[in-house]
């Protein structure tokens, strides 16, 4: 028996020290959750500063959009009062919201929250776009012959595009291969190839000038707002000819207080499955099925002002518009009222959806309703 124990001492030695050891714990820190906000540049309706102030508003999605924080932003007319915001996009790659005014474009880090730069360019600013690479901005001129090509990270002009006609909305495409260019002068959208900053073909014509557009995600149909029109009309980008016509059915054209025409405000659900317009004489959404082409007319949905532009959440869980309503896609009802630190209501044109990682961004949405179905 002691022969026996002297042979198993060494066994229990080790089961004993295995009982009592624990591993050293790495300094690993966890992950932090990610949070996704909902960022609204104000003055966002006009100048009218009743609509939130001046700066940036910003909301927790994941909260019953609770109001988070203020964020102070540039852009000021030259009498000193807060200017026009007429776009706004997030580059990941520079870290960066930026944000056009009537006469510039404000540059602000993501994380610091300050003013990296501003700047003003030839013939003003309006709403812009930035590839999907976070490099390139074409910002238009306000209303007038020509885009800026800028360089995200400086600021700086790379080209200049002419169109001549009368620059308004800029939209990348999803491949990052073409932008898309829309002015209140013209009844064609404008394609360029984004690579060479050329003109590559026109959509159209459209029965009157373009308004506010959207496309989907494979980059083969323009959904289009016009002037005069309640409804939209469909392009083929591929062959550049207009496809459809589709007037609101059950509601008159009526008189609007912004914008002159009756569709100020187009977007596609994310899965492209639902189109969605403003009516503003109407005070109305109407969504139309998109899974037929062309879209037909399902239902209508009550806001509290006039709507002037639509966009979604990533999740496509949310319809933004721009009056401040926070709409459940599936349900269509109103779930929540975008509201500042002191119980205002916040309405704009000029909204973006940021996911952040502690407070490094890591995916950011855009103020279109672009169709997000790459195939």
């Amino acid at each position: 028996m002691k022969f026996v124990s002297m042979r198993i001492l060494p066994f229990l030695l080790v089961l004993l020290l295995l009982a009592g050891w624990k591993p050293a714990v790495e300094n690993v820190q966890p992950t932090p959750k990610v949070k996704r906000y909902l960022y609204v540049a104000t003055p966002g309706v006009r100048d009218y500063l009743g609509y939130g102030g001046h700066g940036i508003q910003v909301f927790d999605i994941d909260n019953k959009h609770q109001f988070v924080k203020f964020i102070p932003t540039a852009g000021l007319h030259p009498d000193g009062k807060p200017s026009n915001v007429k776009g706004v996009c997030v580059s990941l790659a520079t870290n960066c919201i930026y944000i056009s005014t009537v006469e510039a474009l404000q540059c602000i880090d993501l994380t610091t929250e300050k003013l990296v730069w501003e700047k003003q360019f030839e013939g003003g600013a309006d709403r812009m776009s930035v590839s999907p690479d976070g490099k390139i901005i074409y910002l238009p001129s306000f209303e007038k012959e020509f885009w800026n090509v800028i360089d995200a990270r400086t600021g700086n002009l790379i080209q200049k595009i002419v169109t001549n006609s009368g620059s308004h909305n800029t939209l990348y495409g999803l491949s990052g291969k073409y932008v898309y260019l829309a002015g209140l002068k013209s009844p064609y959208l404008t394609v360029t190839d984004a690579k060479t900053h050329t003109i590559s073909k026109q959509v159209g014509p459209f029965n009157a000038e373009v308004r506010p557009f959207t496309i989907n995600g494979a980059e083969t149909l323009a959904y289009v707002n016009i002037n005069g029109l309640l409804g939209f009309e469909v392009g083929d980008l591929k062959t550049g000819k207009k496809l459809h016509r589709v007037e609101v059915q059950g509601f008159n054209k009526g008189e609007v207080k912004r914008h002159g025409c009756p569709t100020h405000g187009i977007g596609l659900t994310p899965d492209e499955k639902e189109l969605w317009i403003c009516d503003g004489a109407n005070n109305r959404l109407h969504v139309f099925d998109n899974t037929q082409i062309p879209p037909k007319q399902v239902t209508t949905i009550t806001v509290k002002d006039m709507p002037g532009w639509i966009t979604f959440s990533l999740d496509g869980k949310y319809a933004y518009p721009s009056t401040g309503d926070v709409i459940d896609v599936k349900t269509r009802k109103i779930i929540a009222s975008l509201e500042d630190q002191n119980y205002n209501s916040v309405q704009s044109e000029k909204m973006i959806e940021i996911h952040f990682s502690g407070t490094k961004p890591i995916r950011a949405g855009d103020q279109f309703g672009i169709g997000r179905v790459l195939k």
